[in-house]
């Protein structure tokens, strides 16, 4: 077994799995953040059995349990609560493990913690921004400035994981053309905020108008009163997809009138929407974006991990999922072949499988803004991003 050391930037829930993994794997693991703090920031994010699976044998069952809900169905529905379909998840659709819906700070937080508990505590260092870096033949440099000191330093590794997000510095080093953001003309409003359970307490519900809004809700945490923690997703049709505008402000703090006047005439009889929107005490805005795939992500000992490396649009619920499977893959090839070698078949077999789910994800937008069949849309879906390369051994689940 090949032992290297391993710098990542970025530490959301891709770089910290990949931190887990290939400690886990034997190699020497550093993440940078540039963050100055790590908080648990954010909304809900699912997690499918495919990536619970890899949690589960990194040892961190009982933890998300703990912090997560099972979901036991999707519920496909109109505005006024009629159901159009129903499709089963997890457990309940036929999985050894569950598939999970959990605020994405608390996942977040829980990583972290294990990173820290298993690495030590100086394996995740905040406030160093990554600028720049280069390879020679035996180690890539990477050059870091320091928020906290207002210094640069240079640091050197085996291998550099860009798992820094939708605006990546490693992805913009490493592809210097153009590469847009773009945007669906969907703009989301997300939200989370303490309520009643619904239907089963453990459904996510799935609205659609006449007009093309959308709204989903779900549980994320449960609280000892009785009551839930409720995630919420609105989504209004603006435009046609085309490129980001320049203009727009992504992840900005908005007010509840923003996105009532799209949602006050809602009307479910389990479910008082505008009553949950009202009552969130913080609603980002934020335009549905993806990037185009990339023919190749990295170059030599450097790639690139979860958005950095396939920013989707969130309509598949699969953005964490694949992000941590790439760490799962990332840490099996690494440890078998030369770091260049290994980042190769590392991309040859997630490059393509994430590929898959972008332009899955963008043909299910189309197809529920043309009014498609809920049905048909969705599980053309499931059988689209069920396809060779995406999920791990069945056994494992």
């Amino acid at each position: 077994m090949l032992n290297r050391s391993v710098l990542i930037a970025g530490a959301g829930i891709g770089g910290l799995t990949a931190a887990l993994t290939l400690h886990a794997a034997g190699h020497e693991v550093a993440v940078i953040e540039s963050s100055r703090t790590i908080s648990p920031l954010g909304v809900g994010v699912s997690l499918q059995p495919e990536a619970v699976a890899v949690l589960t044998e990194l040892g961190l069952a009982d933890e998300l349990a703990d912090l997560a809900v099972a979901t036991t169905e999707h519920v496909y529905i109109d505005r006024y609560g009629t159901v159009q379909t129903t499709q089963p998840r997890g457990t309940a659709a036929g999985h050894r493990l569950p598939q999970y819906s959990v605020h994405r700070g608390e996942l977040q937080s829980l990583l972290l913690a294990a990173v820290r508990s298993r690495l030590g505590d100086a394996a995740v260092r905040t406030g160093a921004r990554l600028s720049n870096f280069e390879q020679t033949d035996d180690v890539v440099r990477v050059q870091l400035d320091d928020r906290l000191r207002a210094d640069t330093e240079t640091v050197t590794a085996d291998a550099l994981v860009g798992a820094d997000g939708i605006h990546s510095v490693v992805r913009a080093r490493l592809h210097q053309g153009p590469d847009p953001l773009r945007w669906s003309g969907m703009q989301i409003w997300r939200g989370v905020v303490e309520g009643e359970p619904f239907l089963d307490g453990q459904s996510m519900a799935v609205g659609k108008d006449e007009h093309g809004r959308r709204f989903v809700s779900y549980p994320i945490g449960r609280r000892a009163n009785g009551r839930v923690l409720l995630n919420w997703v609105a989504m209004v049709p603006l435009a046609e997809p085309q490129p980001l505008p320049a203009t727009d402000v992504h992840n900005s703090l908005v007010s509840s009138d923003d996105v009532l006047r799209y949602f006050e005439h809602w009307s479910l009889s389990w479910l008082n929407v505008a009553a949950l929107i009202a009552a969130t005490p913080e609603i980002l805005r934020h335009p549905m974006v993806d990037r185009d795939p990339l023919d190749r992500w990295g170059r030599g000992r450097v790639t690139l991990l979860g958005d950095a490396a396939h920013p989707m649009y969130p309509v598949g619920a699969n953005g964490a999922t694949q992000a941590i499977l790439d760490a799962e893959a990332l840490a099996r090839a690494l440890p078998e072949h030369s770091a260049e070698t290994a980042l190769t078949e590392y991309e040859s077999e997630r490059r393509p499988a994430t590929t898959t789910v972008v332009l899955a994800n963008r043909t299910m937008e189309n197809s529920l803004r043309g009014g498609d069949n809920l049905t048909d849309i969705t599980t053309n879906y499931r059988t689209t991003v069920s396809g060779p390369g995406r999920q791990p051994d069945p056994q494992r689940q």
